[in-house]
């Protein structure tokens, strides 16, 4: 009985032994599988970069989205893209972050495209609606680089981008005719608030925003200028008041106007020259 019972305990080690070198034997056949597929999907990823059908061979295979003043050419020449190039080599976060460093662009989403090959850009610019100076001086004709006139310009959030920096990609560049004189810093954290009121406001022309004294903020406009103190949560109604007052361009003294004070736009003020007396406009 003891023998019996000694023979059988041998008989299942042994069976338990093959069975652990079959699923050895299994194990090792799927991990060289698993080996053999992805050595040969590299290569064929490889192999597939390396075709003459995905490569970038010129520029016009780069199509640029979203541009607005900033030329195509020009972009396309900021790209750091040797030609010709494997269209899988190329690294769209490298050329994005590239092109934000050396163009005013605020956003850019670079992807490629298998059918044609290629590559494409969309950019969103900094659009400048203003520039800004640091003084009164006027500008020179031609807004030469190296001007003593300290310039930049704003867009509508409030970015400064040196001028030459547009310059440099366009000597063409037509300026924002909207100019803002101060220090940048002073009048940034209310300039997105005062310029988007300006544009969705009544149709008042203002051409200049004198911002050196906060506590008076003085306007250029079609019916000369402005003083409307420290800016404020009045101004949407000091233009609407303005616009009211367009009947002073045909008034017979409209000459003798040094400025129209709207610190209240409730009882705006016309200061006359000193042989005139100030006048408190009237408004409907």
């Amino acid at each position: 009985m003891t023998s019996s019972i000694g023979s059988v305990s041998r008989t299942e080690l042994a069976q338990r032994r093959q069975k652990l070198r079959q699923r050895r034997r299994v194990r090792f056949l799927q991990s060289s599988w698993r080996t053999l597929a992805i050595c040969g999907l590299t290569a064929g990823v490889i192999w597939t970069a390396t075709l003459p059908l995905w490569v970038i061979r010129r520029p016009e295979q780069v199509r640029i989205e979203g541009n607005h003043f900033i030329p195509v050419r020009t972009l396309r020449s900021l790209l750091p893209i040797p030609y010709p190039q494997s269209l899988f080599r190329v690294e769209p976060q490298a050329i994005a972050r590239e092109l934000q460093a050396k163009a005013p662009i605020a956003d850019v989403v670079v992807s490629r495209q298998l059918f044609p090959p290629g590559l494409v850009v969309q950019v969103k610019e900094r659009l400048p609606v203003a520039l800004a100076l640091t003084s009164a001086a006027p500008l020179p004709t031609g807004v030469k680089v190296g001007s003593t006139t300290k310039s930049g310009l704003l867009d509508e959030n409030g970015i400064l981008t040196p001028l030459e920096s547009y310059v440099a990609l366009d000597q063409s560049l037509k300026l924002p005719a909207l100019k803002v004189i101060g220090k940048p810093e002073s009048y940034r954290p209310s300039w997105s608030k005062l310029y988007r009121e300006l544009k969705q406001g009544p149709p008042v022309n203002v051409s200049e925003i004198d911002w050196r004294d906060p506590a008076n903020v003085i306007l250029k406009t079609e019916l000369g200028t402005v003083h409307i103190g420290p800016y404020s949560w009045q101004f949407s109604s000091q233009l609407k008041t303005l616009d009211r007052m367009r009947s002073l361009a045909k008034d017979s003294r409209f000459s003798q106007i040094t400025y129209i004070d709207l610190r209240n736009p409730d009882n705006p003020i016309v200061q006359m020259t000193k042989t005139q007396n100030p006048v408190e406009s009237g408004t409907p």
